[in-house]
This record gives structure tokens, sequence and C-alpha cells, in this order.
């Protein structure tokens, strides 16, 4: 086997699936992550020479596993590139779907998964504006949402429905801290409602309790929607349903299918990652680091290395972290394939890898 040949052991060195994560994700902020895994896993097989089927998932399971390395939070990442990658062993299990001749070499078998990825990437793409063309309508006349911030998809579908000239409504928007990689996107948000004469009103996740008797209905996002049909989603979106549900509010999750992750919590503490939420000391850390210097926090992910990266990314802070709601807090999920209860959601699953 020539050097050039992917194995598990010894993957194309010249190809940085991080680097190309990440300026996938910097060319364009309004991209999820799981798209952006699967972009980059498409372009991580444009650039190989693998010659059969076997170094392709090798290939693949390597750079998968790389990027899952490379961040703090890969539960969003992982149901992209698992979901890429089951993909990508049906339709190589079934030559016969590749309208490929006897004749015909595993290089017109890969150009054909190249083409074939990038329609995946377009579709996974197209599935946010699908949702706000459906899920504009659950919003009435005259309604009150009460929404997190950070969410593209929540975002997509709220300014859908303040385009409706036939509709009236007031937002109430959780913002993240200042320091949470979501408070620009929650901004962002805002800005664009209100540019569209929707009143908005911004709160503390500390007001949500005292703001639910002027709330109708409740819409969050989720970076991943699990097997039991619960949602892995940011810190604070748990109290908000456990509070809707005690004020018999709907509490609607909004996400593309392509979210669908397999994993099964059954806590808080069941995540597959660490975070810092809980951070038991005896010292104050101010006097401890008193008259050191600050280490930096900016250093672009794009100029480090997976080792670097990992290192770095040791675990989530509490501006950054997600909790776990439970199915029986979720009033129902709207994907762009339509709505689905909490339970419909294993039989979703089953759908995509059995």
């Amino acid at each position: 086997m020539s050097a050039q040949t992917p194995t598990a052991e010894k993957p194309l060195p010249e190809f940085d699936i991080v680097s190309t994560y990440s300026s996938i994700l910097q060319a364009d902020p309004d991209l999820t992550m799981p798209v952006a895994a699967i972009e980059a896993l498409v372009e991580a097989i444009a650039h190989s020479s693998v010659s059969t089927v076997a170094e392709t998932l090798a290939l693949l399971e390597h750079h998968t596993a790389v990027l899952k390395a490379s961040i703090p939070n890969p539960i969003s990442l992982s149901a992209g590139t698992d979901l890429f990658q089951r993909y990508l062993i049906t339709t190589l299990n079934r030559p016969a779907a590749l309208n490929l001749g006897p004749g015909d070499d595993f290089r017109a078998i890969r150009n054909h998964l190249l083409s074939n990825g990038r329609l995946f990437v377009e579709r996974a793409k197209q599935s946010r504006e699908k949702i706000a063309s459906f899920g504009k309508h659950f919003i009435r006349d005259g309604a009150t949402v009460l929404t997190n911030g950070g969410s593209r998809v929540v975002g997509a579908l709220l300014r859908r429905a303040a385009e409706s000239s036939t509709m009236r409504f007031r937002v109430i928007y959780v913002l993240s801290p200042s320091s949470s990689s979501d408070s620009r996107e929650g901004h962002q948000t805002v800005a664009d409602l209100r540019a569209h004469n929707v009143p908005v009103a911004t709160i503390p996740d500390s007001a949500v309790a005292y703001s639910l008797g002027k709330v109708d209905m409740v819409i969050v996002g989720a970076e991943g929607v699990v097997e039991n049909g619960g949602i892995i989603s940011r810190l604070g979106t748990y109290q908000m349903g456990l509070l809707a549900k005690s004020k018999g509010k709907p509490f609607y999750v909004v996400a593309e299918s392509h979210k669908f992750v397999r994993l099964y919590p059954l806590s808080q503490f069941d995540l597959p990652i660490e975070q810092k939420v809980l951070d038991f000391k005896v010292t104050d850390d101010n006097k401890a680091t008193h008259g050191q210097t600050k280490p930096t926090e900016d250093e672009g992910i794009a100029d480090m290395n997976a080792k670097e990266i990992q290192s770095k990314c040791s675990g989530l802070n509490a501006d950054d972290a997600v909790d776990f709601t439970p199915p029986d807090l979720i009033s129902g999920i709207i994907t762009e394939s339509g709505v689905l209860t909490p339970s419909a959601v294993s039989e979703e699953l089953i759908k995509i890898w059995f």
C-alpha cells in the first residue's frame, strides 16, 4: 500500500479536518455545526486518494474522531457526522443504488459519493427555511412567545412569522450572558425582530418565572434531539421547560433532523461531555491568581492542531454549558418533515439507522 493511501492508522497527513471545519464555519456564520462537519468530511474525501470502500470508511472514522476531540461539546457535531457516515455506509452497501455499470471502478463510485454528499449538505442547509415556513403557523395572532438566545432556527422561524402582514405577536427573549458564544446570535435576532416592528422584551434567565404570566407558548431550539425524545440545549432550557409545564404553557422545540443523535441520557449528569457548572472550591480564584497575567482566550482554533485544541477545550464553562430537557416537558418537535411527538423520535432514528 502506498504512503498516500489512508488507513485507520495512517490517514492523509496533509489534510487538516479541524482547520477545514473552522474555515467553513467562519465563511458562513449561519451554518450549523452538523452541516459544517458534513461539509468538511466531504472535502476530506475529495482531497484523498482512497481506492476502496474500507479505506473510505477508515478515513471518515479518523477525521470524525479528530473533529469530535477538537471541541468541548461535540454532541451537535456528532449528530451530523454519524448521520453522514451512515448515509455513506448504506450507499456503499447497495451498489445498484449508485446507477453504475459493472465495469465502473471505485473512482466512479467515489465521484458519485462526492456528488451525493454535496447534495446531502445542500438539503441540510435548506432544512432551517423549511422549518421556518412550516413552524410560523404555530404562532397565533396576538400571542406572546418566550424563547432563549442563540438558536438560529428559532430566529429564522420568528423572522418568517414577523414577515407575515396578517400576524402580530410579541417576543420575550432570554439573552445569554455576554461571554457566551450564543450572545451574538441572540442580540442579532432581537435586532432583526425589532426591525420588523415586533415588540421584543429581553430578560435574564432569572426572570423566566416572573414573565410566564404574559406568555402563551415557549419555542426553543436544540443542539441535539436524543433517542427518548428529549433535547440537549443551552443551559437554562430545562428550567424553562419545568416552569412552562407547571403553568400549562405549550413548550415547542424546533430542530433539523440532522440534529437527531443516538444518545439516551437519563439525567442532567448523564451527558457524554465535561461541564464546569458545579465547580466546588475552597479558595477564591481571584486571590489565587492575583498579580498574574490572565491567559488569552481568543486564540484562533484554525491555527491550532487537534492536540492543542483538545487540551484547551477540557470542558464547558457555565456560560456555554448545556442541559437535558426530558420528553415529558415537550409538547412537540417541529422539524422540516413535520411535527413529531417526543415518542416518535425513536421511530425516526430507526428509519435513519436501520
